[in-house]
């Protein structure tokens, strides 16, 4: 494995070639590229991730796809999803968050959003009986 700036490796071995860690700017043109490869929104996902697969894939140093397209003509949708989620962990593992593992990640997203629903009680408790939040279908 090709190791980076922070030590850490910047490639991954698959069956198909290399995957390397992208920028965030190269993750960022991946996800453009995508959406405009989908035509709605349950194709967005799989249009996103072949874009990504088709920036982060190389063989003997050089890209296995053109472009995401050429991905998405070229891969089964298995193998787009396998290769996505060898990346996803590759990122997490060698391009780790600042607020730590994902179990503390959890605990502030679960924190963040009670603390929003608290800020209703009290004074403005009157106000939110006036108008209470819908359930069902129809919200």
């Amino acid at each position: 494995m090709e190791r980076g700036l922070l030590d850490g490796p910047r490639r991954m071995k698959t069956d198909w070639g290399e995957l390397g860690l992208l920028s965030a700017r190269e993750v960022l043109e991946a996800r453009r590229e995508g959406d405009g490869l989908a035509r709605d929104g349950r194709e967005r996902a799989l249009c996103r991730n072949a874009c990504l697969i088709a920036r982060a894939l190389t063989r003997r140093g050089r890209p296995v796809f053109e472009d995401g397209e050429a991905a998405l003509n070229g891969l089964r949708v298995e193998e787009i999803a396998q290769l996505s989620d060898a990346w996803a962990r590759f990122n997490r593992e060698h391009n780790p968050s600042p607020l730590g593992d994902g179990e503390e990640i959890r605990r502030r997203k679960k924190a963040w959003s009670t603390r929003v629903m608290s800020a209703f009680s009290g004074a403005c408790s009157g106000c939110l009986a006036l108008c209470p939040p819908r359930s069902g279908r129809n919200r």
